[in-house]
C-alpha cells in the first residue's frame, strides 16, 4: 500500500481527519499543538511496500518566507534507533518528561527551520521493513532508501523543491549522513537544476564515521582522562589492535564483535554509568521515548497507523543486518562532500564512544583541498549569550566544534548551545560565517540566506 505514490498523503490527511473528530471529552494524553505538522510514510520503492515514517515541524520564527527557509533532516544512530529518539529526547519542540507528560522545548532545532525526523533505515522505529531482505546492509542501500523517502517528501508541497535541506544526525548516522549527503550530490549530476534536492551541508554529531581510525582513540583517551592507568591502557590497546587488524583483512563480522569488545573492556575498567558521558550517574532516559510511544492513541495522533504493540527504541534486527557495515568507513564520502557543501562536525567533550579525540583522528586525515589550512586555523573560544559554550575550528567549508558539558546526546545535555550552534551554522553566523566557507567559484551559490 505504501507503494502507491500519494501513500504519504493518504496518512497525512488520516492523522488531520482524526484529530479534527476529537471530541474534548477524548482529550489526548499529549497536547494538540505538540503534534507534527506533517507526519506518516514514504514510500521507499515503487517494488516494495516499505516505508519510512517521518514526522515533519515547520519553523516557529523563521527569518524568511517559508519558500526560502532551510529545512533540517535528523537521523538517528544505532544502528537501528528511530530518530523519534531525538525528537522527543533532544532537539524536537516537545519533550518527554518522567511521568510522560510532555513539555515544551526551548532548544529546539525548529525555532528557526523546519525539522524533519526520518525513522531511518526501514525497520526502525515507525518504519515498515515488508521483508528482511528489505532492511538495508550498507550505507548505499541506506542512500537509495533515504534518497526516495526525502525525494517523497519533497513531493508533498510544492514549496519544499526550493528549501534548502541540511542533513544532521548523530552517533552512527556519523555515516547515514554522508552516505545520503553523498548519493544527493552524485544524484543531482544526472539531473536538470530544477529537479535537485536543494542539499546546503550536512552536520555530524558525535559520529562514527571512520571506525578504524576511531577504534584505535579508545585507550589513550580514557588514559588522559585519568580513568584507566598504565597496565589497563596496554590491555585496552591489544584489544584495540585486534579490531584494527580484522578490519584491514575485511572480516567485517569479527571486526564489528571486537569493537564491541573494546567498549565493554572499557566500561568494565572505569565503572562508568556509561560511556556516552562520563560524568553522567545514570544513563540517558530513553525508556521514556518507549512508554510514551507505545501508547495507542499517542501513535495514532503521530500519524504512525501502521503496526502495534509496544514501540522499540532501537531494533536489533536493524543492528543485525547492518553488523557487517560497522566497521567500514564513510570518510570518503564526508571528503566529496566537503569539496561541494559546508560541513560541520561537533561533539560533546564528555562522550568517550564516539568524542572529541576520536573525531579529530579521523579528521587530520581527510584528503581535501583545504586539509593544510584548517590544521593552521585558530580554535577560538565559542560563547552563547556571554558564557563559554565550547571551541570552534573553521577553514573553508569544514567546520569543527566542541560543546562542553555535553555528552553524547549533545542536544539533550546542552538544548540552547546546540541550537545556538546549528542556528549559527546555518545561517553562516558568529564564528561559522567566515568567508572560507563560501566556494569562490559559485557552486554552492544556489540559494541565498539572509
Amino acid at each position: 500500500m505504501e507503494s502507491q505514490p500519494n501513500s504519504a498523503i493518504y496518512f497525512i490527511i488520516t492523522t488531520v481527519s482524526l484529530l479534527l473528530t476529537l471530541n474534548p471529552a477524548d482529550a489526548l494524553s499529549i497536547p494538540l499543538e505538540s503534534l507534527p505538522t506533517k507526519s506518516g510514510y514514504l514510500p521507499v520503492s515503487p517494488t516494495s511496500n516499505s516505508s519510512i515514517f517521518f514526522a515533519f515541524y515547520e519553523a516557529q520564527q523563521p527569518n524568511d518566507p517559508l519558500p526560502l527557509t532551510p529545512i533540517l533532516i535528523w537521523l538517528q544512530g544505532g544502528p537501528g534507533c528511530s530518530s523519534m529518539l531525538g525528537n522527543f529526547l533532544e532537539l524536537g519542540p516537545w519533550l518527554v518528561s518522567p511521568d510522560l507528560s510532555l513539555r515544551p522545548n526551548p532548544g529546539s532545532w525548529n525555532r528557526l527551520f523546519g525539522l524533519l525526523f526520518l525513522d531511518n533505515p526501514t525497520g526502525v522505529g515507525f518504519s515498515i521493513a515488508a521483508s528482511p531482505d528489505d532492511i538495508p546492509r550498507d550505507q548505499p542501500a541506506v542512500a537509495e532508501h533515504l534518497f526516495a523517502a526525502i525525494k517523497g517528501f519533497v513531493g508533498l508541497d510544492p514549496s519544499f523543491g526550493t528549501r534548502p535541506i541540511f542533513v544532521t544526525g548523530e552517533s552512527y548516522a556519523g555515516k547515514y549522513v554522508p552516505a545520503i549527503g553523498y548519493h544527493i550530490l552524485r544524484k543531482n549530476e544526472e539531473f536538470p537544476a530544477e529537479d535537485w534536492l536543494q542539499l546546503g551541508g550536512v552536520a555530524i554529531g558525535n559520529g562514527l564515521t571512520d571506525p578504524i581510525t576511531q577504534v584505535g582513540t579508545h585507550a589513550s583517551n580514557a588514559y588522559f582522562s585519568g580513568l584507566i592507568n598504565e597496565r589497563q591502557r596496554r590491555e585496552l590497546e591489544r584489544i584495540q589492535s585486534k579490531a584494527i587488524e580484522l578490519t584491514r583483512g575485511g572480516l567485517w563480522q569479527d571486526a564489528t564483535k571486537a569493537r564491541l569488545e573494546v567498549l565493554d573492556e572499557l566500561q568494565n575498567m572505569t565503572g562508568l554509568a556509561t560511556l556516552y558521558d562520563l560524568e553522567r550517574k545514570k544513563p540517558y532516559q530513553s525508556r521514556l521515548v518507549k512508554e510514551l510511544l507505545s501508547d495507542r492513541e499517542v501513535r495514532d495522533a503521530m500519524g504512525a497507523t501502521k503496526g502495534g504493540g509496544e514501540f522499540s527504541v532501537c531494533s536489533s534486527r536493524v543492528g543485525e543486518a547492518l553488523a557487517e557495515d560497522v566497521m567500514k568507513s564513510a570518510k570518503g564520502m564526508v571528503e566529496y562532500i566537503v569539496t561541494k557543501r559546508k560541513v560541520l562536525l561537533y561533539q560533546g567533550q564528555r562522550d568517550l564512544r564516539d568524542g572529541v579525540v576520536a573525531t579529530e583522528a579521523w579528521m587530520r586525515g581527510l584528503e581535501w583541498e583545504g586539509r593544510e589550512a584548517f590544521a593552521r586555523a585558530e580554535r577560538k573560544v565559542w560563547k552563547v549569550k556571554g558564557e563559554l559554550a565550547g571551541y570552534v575550528q573553521s577553514w573553508g567549508r569544514l567546520s569543527h566544534t566542541v560543546v562542553l558539558g555535553a555528552g553524547h546526546l549533545v542536544p539533550a545535555d546542552q538544548p540552547g548551545n546546540a541550537q545556538a550552534m546549528i542556528e549559527d551554522w546555518v545561517l553562516g553566523r558568529g564564528l561559522f560565517g567566515d568567508d572560507g566557507n563560501v566556494n569562490k567559484n559559485g557552486e554552492d551559490e544556489f540559494y541565498i540566506v539572509r
